[in-house]
C-alpha cells in the first residue's frame, strides 16, 4: 500500500483538503485500498477552517518523512513557510518522496526552494504574483498540471482533481484511474497541456453542442484516419471555424487533442492486453510501431515496452 501524507494548516479550506483525501482514499474503488492517507500539520490538534467548523489533525510533520507522496492541497499567498515545515519537506524530498502542490500549494513548494530553476503550475490568477515572489522558479498558467516526477503541481479546483487522477494513473494504470473517475463522476482524463479555463461559455444543451458531437465521433474512430475536413463536417463547420472553436474550447489544436486521445488508447491497450506493438499502433490510429514509439517517447518520455513492463510490475506490487 502506498503512503500519502496531506499537509494541513490553520485556516485551510476543507474543499481543497478533501480533493487528495477523496481521490487517494477512493483509489481502491470497491476493492482493497491502494493508498494509506494521513493528514498532518506542523502543530497537530484542532485546526479552524473558513467553512464554520473545525477539523482535528492527529499527525505531525514526522509523517511527511515516512510518506512516498506528500500533497500540499492549498496555501495562502502571505503565509510564511516555517523552517520546521521547510526542513521536513526538503528531508522527505531528499529521501525520495514525491511532492505534489495543488492550486496555491505551489507557493509552499516555491518557498521550500525545491523548485528553483524548474517549472511549476499554479492557478492562473496567482501565477504572476508567484513569479514575482520567486524569480528562480518558472511559473506556468497555461496548463492544468506539470509533472517532473519528483515535483507535481496543478492549477486550482477541478484541475487539482485532474492532477490527483493523473498520479493514480501513473501509479496504478489507465484502467484503474478510469474506474476511479467513473466512481467519482469525473472526466477520465484531461491532459496537463489543456488550458486552465474555457474562455467561452459552455452551451446549455450539450446534446446540441457540435464540438462535443465531433469529439465523441473522433473517439469512436481512433483506429481510422481522421481527416480534418471530414472531422469539421461532423460539427457542420468549415475547417477554419472548427479549428478556431476547437482551440477556444480545449486550449489545443484538433490534431494535438486527437494525438492525446490516440496515446491514451495505446496506453490502455498496453496495460490491458498482450497485443503486439504493431496491433496496438493500428488500433489506436498511430499506424506503425515506429510511430507508436516516436509519439510515446516524445509525449510521455518513455517507450511503449517500458510502460507495459512498469505497469505490470506496479500491478503485481499492488496485489501483493
Amino acid at each position: 500500500m502506498r503512503s500519502v501524507a496531506v499537509l494541513a494548516f490553520e485556516g485551510i479550506s476543507p474543499f481543497h483538503l478533501s480533493v487528495p483525501t477523496l481521490v487517494f482514499g477512493r483509489a481502491g474503488v470497491g476493492g482493497a485500498a491502494c493508498y494509506r492517507v494521513d493528514v498532518c500539520a506542523e502543530q497537530p490538534g484542532i485546526l479552524s477552517t473558513p467553512a464554520g467548523f473545525d477539523i482535528i489533525v492527529q499527525h505531525g510533520l514526522d509523517t511527511l518523512e515516512r510518506a512516498e507522496t506528500i500533497v500540499i492541497p492549498s496555501w495562502e499567498r502571505d503565509r510564511q513557510l516555517t523552517e520546521p515545515t521547510r526542513a521536513a519537506l526538503r528531508r522527505a524530498h531528499a529521501n525520495g518522496s514525491r511532492i505534489v502542490g495543488l492550486c496555491l500549494g505551489a507557493w509552499a513548494i516555491a518557498a521550500s526552494g525545491l523548485a528553483d530553476g524548474r517549472e511549476i503550475t499554479t492557478h492562473w490568477s496567482a501565477a504572476d504574483d508567484l513569479a514575482r515572489a520567486y524569480p528562480a522558479v518558472r511559473v506556468r498558467a497555461d496548463s492544468l498540471w506539470s509533472d517532473h516526477g519528483d515535483l507535481i503541481t496543478s492549477a486550482g479546483v477541478a484541475a487539482a482533481l485532474d492532477c490527483c487522477l493523473h498520479v493514480v494513473r501513473s501509479d496504478l494504470g489507465s484502467r484503474h484511474a478510469t474506474e476511479l473517475a467513473r466512481a467519482l463522476v469525473l472526466a477520465p482524463h484531461r491532459s496537463g497541456s489543456q488550458a486552465q479555463f474555457i474562455p467561452v461559455a459552455v452551451p446549455e444543451a450539450m446534446d446540441d453542442d457540435p464540438l462535443e458531437h465531433a469529439m465523441v465521433w473522433a473517439r469512436t474512430h481512433l483506429d481510422e484516419p481522421v481527416d480534418l475536413d471530414t472531422w469539421a463536417r461532423t460539427a457542420l463547420m468549415s475547417r477554419r471555424t472548427f479549428t478556431r472553436r476547437f482551440r477556444e474550447r480545449t486550449g489545443s489544436s484538433p490534431q494535438q487533442w486527437l494525438l492525446q486521445q490516440r496515446l491514451d488508447r495505446a496506453r490502455l491497450l498496453l496495460e490491458s492486453t498482450d497485443d503486439t506493438m504493431d496491433r496496438i499502433a493500428a488500433e489506436s490510429g498511430l499506424g506503425t510501431a515506429v510511430n507508436l514509439r516516436h509519439h510515446f517517447h516524445r509525449q510521455l518520455g518513455t517507450s511503449p515496452a517500458t510502460h507495459r513492463t512498469q505497469f505490470r510490475r506496479t500491478a503485481v506490487s499492488s496485489r501483493s
